[in-house]
């Protein structure tokens, strides 16, 4: 792993394998060492060169200093629906992904995300056009707020769930992390995930920075739709955390998008599904060359 400067701040990152650049945005709070190892050698074996990175305020990229909102606040945002302040938004940090690629000397990337990730890559390809050469929008939503809203018992849950401290995170990880996710979920196999990456980096104020920025974003709905990007939107049927309405109002938003749903996913990536989910993702980037090759030959 290797640092650089870009748009104002310190970014970490990774890269594996060669070919075309696939750029990968993790969630909320997550760090690039979250990407499950199995789906990345998928990728790589389809001919892509991985970069991965820690997004502002999680991982080893540069920790912001504001107060992080309250509970009480966010929930607040998420009843009325109004937008939160924040000290930054997720264009900020759409921009942070632009200036890597910029830092990396890549003109233009395939890019993925998942959940916030997933809003982070749609805010990129909405400012930075030239830069997304295909678009994955995985387990995310579209800023509207009367879709891809959690259900009442992970609200619930997560409003009673006790504050963490580094001692206590590993075991509330697994507690959220059990709520999230679908059916084939390992306790065991998260454990040893979520060790090392609070080991590595635990930023809870980042965390609750990073959720004022989703909450500080307006609707992207209006901007999806003027999008001309293949793009390939990817929900799980059983994601209690961002409902499936919200991957259905992606892919009705964006023009040409597919739809490709699992009805054993929740708000995870399933490793029954990595093989699927790996081959779209290739077929998406290769219709974008196809794209890219009709119009050079115009």
């Amino acid at each position: 792993m290797t640092a650089v400067q870009a748009n104002g701040i310190t970014i970490e990152y990774e890269e594996l394998g060669e070919g075309d650049p696939l750029l990968l945005v993790m969630g909320l709070g997550g760090q690039l060492v979250d990407w499950p190892e199995g789906l990345l050698e998928q990728l790589v074996g389809h001919g892509f060169r991985i970069i991965r990175f820690d997004n502002r305020d999680s991982g080893l990229s540069t920790e912001f200093t504001g107060e992080p909102p309250t509970t009480a606040q966010i929930a607040r945002s998420v009843v009325l629906r109004r937008l939160m302040d924040a000290e930054y938004r997720l264009r900020d940090m759409a921009d942070d992904a632009a200036g890597l690629l910029d830092a990396l000397g890549i003109d233009g990337a395939h890019v993925m995300g998942v959940s916030m990730g997933g809003m982070i890559a749609q805010e990129l390809a909405i400012h930075h056009p030239h830069r997304v050469r295909s678009l994955t929008s995985i387990m995310s939503t579209t800023g509207d707020r009367s879709v891809g809203r959690a259900s009442a018992a992970i609200i619930r849950n997560v409003v009673r769930r006790p504050t963490p401290t580094r001692e206590t995170a590993v075991e509330l990880s697994i507690d959220s992390f059990r709520d999230f996710c679908g059916p084939t979920f390992d306790a065991d196999e998260f454990r040893a995930l979520a060790e090392r990456a609070v080991a590595r980096s635990w930023r809870p104020a980042g965390t609750a920075r990073q959720t004022a920025a989703i909450f500080a974003s307006p609707d992207r709905t209006p901007a999806l739709r003027q999008l001309d990007v293949p793009t390939l939107v990817v929900h799980g049927m059983v994601d209690p955390l961002v409902k499936p309405s919200g991957g259905i109002a992606t892919a009705r938003a964006v023009p040409g998008s597919r739809l490709l749903m699992f009805n054993d996913m929740g708000h995870d990536l399933p490793r029954t599904r990595w093989a699927e989910l790996a081959e779209a993702i290739r077929r998406n980037a290769d219709r974008a060359a196809a794209d890219e090759r009709q119009r050079a030959s115009v």
